[in-house]
């Protein structure tokens, strides 16, 4: 019955969106934590270490929640530790360090392209590679429409040169490219595994992974205060929750099905940053407008069958 619940159309989209605003929050909730820890825009190091402790809570809040929830305390079993380190790597420290090393060295709007083509990267590798699924025109189609709506609202908000390089777009493309290959090993590995457990030590070992490499770089974090805790908890959260809820959606659901939602996270990020950061011109204009019906009509597509 609960298995069923998880496919239907309704119960799809309302928890995609979930994870999609909690996502989308990430992005405004960076740059703000970034002030309050008073870490510099070329301070990579600190970045990284500051990811690595987010993650690191938030492995630790997914299975304390997680334990509450089932009422037993979620522990890994003897065949959970390879999925568990093989997601750690990929999902969090190979992802979260090319993309900070990757950011520093580009900008933003370059950024945000490339890292939305992770939705397209998940349905290739989850038809192709894994053979999860059939790669259609509809699915190609939804993820060519979807991704044509992040580029506009990234556009509005810049211009773009074609300038690249491997330190920069490069370390972007794989840090994509690493979150891609997690959505098909979640799919993988949650089939035995529950989707908590391996969310939450999979974080806890990253995080602290993520967390050895800032210190090791020379990062450092200050300045902690009560907002800057309550930030950094939110973040955790962020992560706890949304991750969690995605596992447990691409367990019940074909990845294409749930992957193209990701479309929404820069959309929701750029909304969310008129509101938190006052950056209105990208958000409140036609580009916006345009932007989110590309997206949703992109979803659209993808999730179009005789039978939802």
């Amino acid at each position: 019955m609960k298995e069923k619940i998880l496919t239907k159309a309704p119960v799809v989209c309302l928890l995609t969106f979930i994870c999609c605003f909690l996502w989308g929050s990430a992005f405004p909730c960076i740059k703000i934590g970034y002030r309050l820890f008073q870490i510099s825009s070329g301070d990579t190091a600190s970045q990284i270490l500051f990811a690595g402790i987010r993650f690191t809570l938030a492995g630790i809040l997914t299975l304390l929640i997680g334990s509450i929830a089932s009422r037993k305390i979620l522990r890994p079993g003897k065949d959970s530790l390879k999925p568990i380190a093989v997601l750690s790597m990929v999902q969090t420290v190979i992802q979260y360090f090319f993309f900070y090393i990757g950011l520093a060295h580009t900008t933003g709007v370059k950024s945000s392209i490339i890292e939305a083509s992770s939705s397209f990267f998940a349905i290739l590798i989850a038809s192709l590679i894994f053979r999860y699924e059939t790669l259609t025109v509809r699915k190609v189609l939804g993820c060519l429409i979807g991704f044509a709506g992040v580029v506009v609202i990234n556009l509005a908000g810049g211009s773009m040169d074609l300038n690249l390089s491997l330190n920069g777009e490069g370390f972007i493309l794989l840090s994509t490219i690493s979150y891609a290959f997690s959505s098909a090993l979640i799919k993988k590995y949650s089939q035995h595994e529950n989707p908590v457990v391996l969310s939450g030590c999979q974080f806890l070992l990253g995080g602290l992974i993520l967390s050895l490499c800032g210190a090791f770089m020379g990062g450092r974090l200050t300045a902690f205060t009560p907002a800057s805790v309550l930030l950094l908890i939110y973040m955790a959260l962020i992560s706890a929750v949304a991750y969690s809820l995605w596992g447990i959606l691409l367990k019940h659901n074909p990845v294409s099905r749930i992957s193209i939602f990701g479309f929404m996270n820069p959309v929701i990020g750029v909304l969310l940053s008129a509101v938190l950061l006052n950056e209105k011109n990208q958000a409140f204009s036609i580009y916006g407008l345009i932007s989110l019906v590309l997206v949703c009509v992109g979803i659209y597509i993808v999730n179009r069958q005789k039978k939802l």
